[in-house]
């Protein structure tokens, strides 16, 4: 196993709309670079196979997904796993629609597009600090 892939800062499931590969790409890419594992999910019932098959630090949702809302996804998983944070990371920027991630079980909402230093520190205030 390599240095970085022991000491990372968390492990995230990345769910992106699965007609926008490119940005979830970049995202991984992203976060990776800041030190986190991702898995991304291109749409919610792979999310919620990989959720429920492993162990995540925090949950990285969209708003638009193919088969389900953001909301109905987060609902999804918090019927397995309460204790996970969930981040919604989207382009959809309203005051209803970011009550209701947090009433369907958010911790957080970031509004597309976000710098990425913006992103990764609501990540960091989400995930604990990995002891050594």
């Amino acid at each position: 196993m390599s240095k970085q892939a022991s000491s990372h800062k968390g492990r995230i499931l990345c769910t992106e709309d699965d007609d926008d590969a490119d940005a979830r790409e970049l995202l991984r890419m992203v976060l990776e670079a800041a030190g986190f594992e991702v898995i991304c999910a291109e749409g919610a019932a792979q999310a919620i196979s990989l959720a429920t098959a492993a162990k995540f630090d925090l949950y990285l949702l969209d708003n638009w997904l193919p088969e389900m809302t953001g909301d109905d996804l987060c609902r999804k998983l918090r019927e397995f796993d309460s204790l996970t944070p969930i981040l919604f990371y989207t382009g959809v920027e309203t005051e209803s629609d970011k009550a209701r991630a947090m009433a369907a079980g958010a911790q957080g909402y970031i509004v597309k597009p976000a710098h990425s230093d913006d992103l990764i520190s609501e990540i960091l205030k989400l995930i604990p600090p990995k002891k050594a």
